[in-house]
């Protein structure tokens, strides 16, 4: 059965065999699927130049099963030319994505939200560029956009994937309290706590629910749960991407 045309960006590809490659795509309305393209001839160039990430693309395919054909693509907008670190954050999202939003399954929104978080994070650099005039490095009011951005992403693609967390309320159902302090556990929620060293604040517990990442305590204990929450998901295979951000 053959597709309408639809948005989509491409995630991942691999070469397959002879002239194809595998290509996941997310899909607007759709979620995630995997496609076969064959890639040859006098289009390949052209072809090759328009599959690439961070471009949003007009696709159609066919395909009743698991494996689709992709039939046909065009370029939708041009693509967005990530530098830098804002080039590693952008690889992050796709290979989180590609890892953890499962194959054909129907995913109506996370396709818009990839969207979003991408055009975010390539507004950061736009503005960076145009107020430093060229320089290279990141004031710490950047890179606590960056980082709201990832964190909002993560915490919001968990729970359209169904393992999403209330930050607002605790595991009973009450409103998180400014001044007290919460112990997370799995499948359960938050719970009110005394113990303060191991616990989350109510007040971060809050700042997260608003998307606000003003403060270190914040950021911090916010990565920290996000990597909670996705070990599941991601398996013991390590993010490619996160060894970018690793001293050399």
């Amino acid at each position: 059965m053959d597709s309408d045309f639809r948005q989509a960006y491409l995630l991942h590809r691999r070469p397959y065999r002879d002239s194809q490659v595998m290509l996941n795509m997310l899909v607007e309305g759709i979620g995630q699927l995997s496609m076969l393209a064959r890639i040859k001839g006098k289009r390949a160039l052209r072809q090759n130049a328009s599959l690439q990430p961070f471009t949003c693309l007009l696709i159609r395919y066919a395909g009743k099963y698991d494996l689709k054909y992709l039939n046909d693509f065009e370029i939708q907008s041009p693509p967005l030319m990530f530098k830098g670190t804002d080039l590693y954050c952008a690889f992050y999202l796709n290979e989180l994505s590609h890892r953890i939003i499962p194959v054909n399954e129907p995913l109506d929104h996370v396709f818009c939200l990839y969207q979003q978080h991408l055009k975010q994070l390539y507004g950061i650099g736009e503005n960076m560029t145009i107020v430093a005039h060229g320089a290279s490095s990141k004031s710490p009011a950047n890179s606590e956009q960056i980082e709201a951005i990832l964190r909002n992403y993560e915490f919001q693609l968990l729970y359209e994937l169904g393992v999403g967390i209330e930050f607002d309320y605790d595991a009973f159902g009450a409103p998180i309290e400014e001044t007290s302090y919460y112990q997370f556990v799995r499948e359960v929620g938050f719970c009110p706590s005394d113990d303060i060293q191991r616990s989350f604040s109510g007040e971060t517990l809050l700042a997260i629910a608003h998307g606000e990442y003003s403060s270190l305590l914040s950021r911090r204990q916010a990565k920290a749960l996000s990597r909670y929450l996705l070990k599941p998901l991601l398996g013991s295979k390590p993010l490619k991407s996160r060894e970018l951000f690793q001293p050399r």
